[in-house]
């Protein structure tokens, strides 16, 4: 059953810079690409899925709706906001379009520590806080719209202490103990190692 009340958004807005150019998104993890496996996965979960990115022309080949930013600064905060402004549910979950290994027991660990007065729930690891694998309520969209005018373009800019709800390193590893939902493709490395990975673990 779906969870109706928070749209799966995919953050893909990054230059690629580190990949020579090549769109992380479409790159081939063990017979799909990142976006399918991400867009698979949250089909799944949500009844709502987002794919925020400035040249949706790449994803046109994908049965999902596509939106672009509304600021011109090209920033992971621009694309939440853009998320938070075309969502028509209470709640989003956002996930950058680099990560092949996220798993639905991570997103329903999120989601499931929702709580009243909390408007952001972000895992939390001895590396930091993962911004990009959490969901942020609607509420945000102003405060998220002001700190973008602002020229403050960090994501935990949006993070207020009484509101900000974290997941604990402790909860995360039971189902994930290698912290793989958080992995993300920034160059060729990182590419030649998920495949390496992929391998090992006999993934598809």
């Amino acid at each position: 059953m779906g969870i109706f009340d928070c749209t799966g958004v995919i953050l893909a807005g990054g230059l690629n810079s580190r990949m020579n150019g090549v769109n992380k998104a479409l790159l081939d993890i063990g017979g799909q690409s990142i976006m399918e496996r991400t867009l698979a996965l949250f089909d799944e979960i949500f009844g709502r899925v987002l794919v925020v990115s400035n040249n949706p022309l790449d994803f046109m080949g994908f049965d999902v709706k596509i939106v672009s930013d509304l600021f011109p600064e090209r920033c992971s905060l621009a694309g939440i906001h853009a998320a938070l402004f075309h969502a028509e549910t209470p709640w989003i979950f956002v996930a950058p379009c680099d990560n092949p290994f996220l798993s639905r027991e991570m997103v329903e660990l999120v989601l499931s520590h929702r709580t009243d007065g909390a408007t952001i729930v972000v895992p939390e690891t001895t590396k930091g806080l993962e911004p990009l694998c959490a969901a942020y309520s609607r509420e945000n969209l102003t405060l998220a719209e002001n700190r973008l005018a602002e020229g403050r373009y960090k994501i935990q800019s949006l993070f207020r202490k009484k509101r900000t709800r974290k997941v604990a390193e402790e909860k995360i590893r039971r189902i994930d103990p290698e912290l793989r939902s958080f992995f993300n493709i920034n160059t060729p490395e990182d590419y030649r190692w998920a495949l390496d990975m992929l391998a090992r673990k006999g993934d598809g």
